[in-house]
């Protein structure tokens, strides 16, 4: 009987991990190991995401999408007079890069007919867009916005005016502008204001 005896004294004995979960608490516990985990995903996201470069692509990646941004944010109007201009200019130096390259297909005496008359058709259609572009900017100021960019691709637009607020009849005159001089529908214009 000693046996039986001595073995339930260690049974009921709890050791020093259940004596310390007793006296904190799981519940206790579980919140310590909730937070810690909280922490570690806070810092891991630091870590990872802090050094994220504007120049490998993700300027604006968080910016709301779809037919009427608001992308005022605390700009004040020198940076947003800059923007326009930053704007237009990169625009204009990536299509003389697209010209040069392709004139230089049309220039060099190894390309094809086809091939020269595929860049030449491709100039045509660059050259087509900066005129239709040119013209939606300037319709679009007229109407009363102090600053336009328009940037055609295909069957889309996307133009950015200076504006604190659109109304619904400044929305109808931009789209009407896009769709006379471009032939895209109001459903593939997006409209941000800056």
């Amino acid at each position: 009987m000693k046996n039986e005896s001595t073995a339930l004294t260690e049974i009921q004995q709890p050791n020093k991990f259940q004596m310390i979960l007793e006296k904190i608490g799981k519940r206790n516990i579980i919140i310590a190991c909730a937070v810690l985990l909280i922490g570690v995903a806070v810092l891991m996201n630091f870590i990872l995401f802090s050094g994220a470069n504007k120049d490998e692509g993700y300027d604006g990646y968080d910016q709301p999408s779809g037919n009427i941004s608001d992308n005022a944010g605390d700009s004040t109007a020198t940076d947003v007079n800059a923007y326009f201009s930053a704007t237009q200019v990169s625009r204009q130096r990536a299509r003389d890069e697209a010209l040069e390259v392709l004139q230089a297909v049309v220039e060099n005496v190894d390309s094809t007919e086809a091939m020269k008359n595929e860049a030449l058709a491709e100039i045509a259609v660059i050259a087509d867009e900066i005129q239709k572009e040119a013209n939606i900017e300037s319709l679009i100021t007229a109407k009363g916005f102090e600053a336009c960019v328009a940037v055609l691709n295909n069957d889309a637009a996307s133009i950015v005016v200076k504006a604190d607020d659109l109304q619904a009849a400044q929305i109808a005159q931009i789209n009407a502008i896009v769709y006379e001089q471009a032939g895209i529908l109001p459903s593939s214009v997006t409209i941000i204001k800056k």
